[in-house]
């Protein structure tokens, strides 16, 4: 199984969006010494607790940081751009950085209404068609000339540049028997929906995967979040400000990321201590080996061939320890 991350720059109690950014350099400096294999960057809109709201620029600066690990964005969210826009960015970045470049997009708004309706100009925002976007977004990475007829006059530069690799995010058997019919990878967004993953999803996407450019074969990456320590105690500990900003999450309340030690003594209600709990299976807890054996588990169960990891801890120690912890489990090398 491949070990990859996925951040999103959060912004904690106490802390800056321009450090968030400074730790996600930092952050995949480590994970390509640690021997993960790729790093993709999130995209949020109109948040204080996220700093990844242009995740194409922090990838291009940080594929100038690093040498090897691949570089992408988990994912683009598409509605908001021309398939035109998206095109020119990702070829531009792949001849930056020939072979490390990933083109990952989602057909979600990351943002609230008045973050969508900013960066829709006012207009009424596209939630429409977001397949054909990404049908003539492909073509004009391939250059190709696509079938759409606003786009079929101009080309997509840089001209040939190495293809990106591109990937659907998704959660649903729509999503899935999509990517499979473009021939991209899919990637399946654990952390978000409890109870989501099934089997039969990531079978739909095998069953109509057709080879294209950018992938010759099936190829399956789920995302979760995860806090690992020393011991499973330590973990809980850390894990607890996720858990409350979860819980307030589903209330509509979006606030920075508290201490441990604030979040030790929170009041929680009963239901929402039952919540936490219930969440176990989309943000994993425990010691490398008790996470690792769970990571296992579900690629034996399910088939995929990747798991991204999220970790939002407080701190950045306590963030990258969960990389460490994880890597010398899972990674040979370490």
């Amino acid at each position: 199984m491949r070990l990859s991350v996925l951040d999103q720059a959060p912004i904690t109690s106490g802390n800056t969006g321009q450090g968030a950014i400074e730790k996600a350099v930092e952050l995949a400096q480590t994970a390509e010494k640690l021997g993960y294999y790729r790093m993709w960057m999130a995209e949020h809109h109109g948040s204080d607790s996220f700093a990844s709201s242009a995740p194409e620029i922090i990838t291009a600066y940080i594929a100038a940081k690093t040498e090897s690990i691949r570089l992408g964005t988990g994912g683009t969210m598409m509605m908001h751009y021309s398939p035109l826009k998206m095109a020119e960015v990702f070829k531009t970045l792949s001849a930056l950085a020939p072979g490390r470049i990933d083109y990952g997009v989602g057909r979600a708004p990351g943002g609230d209404q008045h973050s969508i309706y900013a960066l829709s100009q006012g207009n009424e925002p596209d939630f429409e068609n977001m397949y054909e976007k990404l049908d003539v977004a492909l073509d004009l990475i391939k250059d190709h000339i696509p079938n759409d007829m606003l786009y079929s006059r101009t080309i997509a530069s840089p001209q040939r540049v190495t293809l990106p690799e591109s990937w659907l995010l998704g959660s649903s058997g729509n999503s899935a028997i999509r990517a499979g019919r473009m021939g991209l990878g899919y990637s399946f967004a654990q952390f978000f929906l409890l109870g989501a993953m099934r089997k039969e999803i990531f079978d739909l996407y095998r069953e109509n995967f057709t080879p294209s450019e950018f992938m010759k074969e099936p190829n399956i990456s789920v995302a979760y979040l995860v806090t690992v320590a020393e011991t499973t105690e330590e973990a809980e500990y850390q894990a607890k400000p996720q858990d409350i900003a979860r819980l307030r999450l589903g209330q509509g309340r979006m606030q920075p990321l508290m201490t441990p030690e604030e979040a030790k003594d929170y009041p929680l209600t009963e239901d929402e201590l039952r919540g936490i709990q219930q969440n176990r299976p989309i943000h994993l807890v425990g010691t490398a080996k008790e996470v690792a054996d769970k990571l296992r588990q579900d690629q034996e169960t399910f088939g995929f061939q990747e798991a991204m990891i999220c970790s939002i801890a407080h701190s950045q120690k306590q963030r990258l320890k969960t990389y460490e912890l994880l890597a010398k489990e899972m990674i040979p090398s370490n």
